[in-house]
């Protein structure tokens, strides 16, 4: 059974760091294509970073150049590394594997003013 398992969120105050880990089971996170996505409230979902099992990476422009998305095979898990954090970045994060077609439950990441 694959299974995804986030963990990394919380609150921070504009302009701080926060790093979402996603760590993998019943699956190597290396051979997927691997997104990261979220959703505020009232809003659409929105793919913000992805990285392949190529290792090339993708941003959405909202958070191009703040955010960075990685990989560590070793320990199975894909990280995303956020800075200057904004209140607009408040949602709920997921990982999400293409091939497998699985996310985990989800982060909350709420940035206050």
């Amino acid at each position: 059974q694959v299974q995804l398992a986030e963990s990394g969120g919380g609150l921070v105050q504009a302009g701080g760091s926060l790093r979402l880990s996603c760590v993998g089971s019943g699956t190597i996170l290396g051979f997927n294509d691997m997104d990261w996505y979220r959703q505020a409230p009232g809003k659409q979902r929105e793919v913000i970073a992805t990285i392949t099992s190529g290792g090339s990476t993708g941003y959405a422009e909202s958070v191009r150049g703040r955010f960075t998305v990685s990989r560590d095979n070793a320990k199975n898990t894909i990280y995303l590394e956020m800075s200057d954090l904004k209140p607009a970045d408040t949602a709920v994060y997921w990982c999400y594997s293409r091939g497998r077609r699985v996310r985990g439950q989800g982060t909350q990441v709420t940035v206050s003013s």
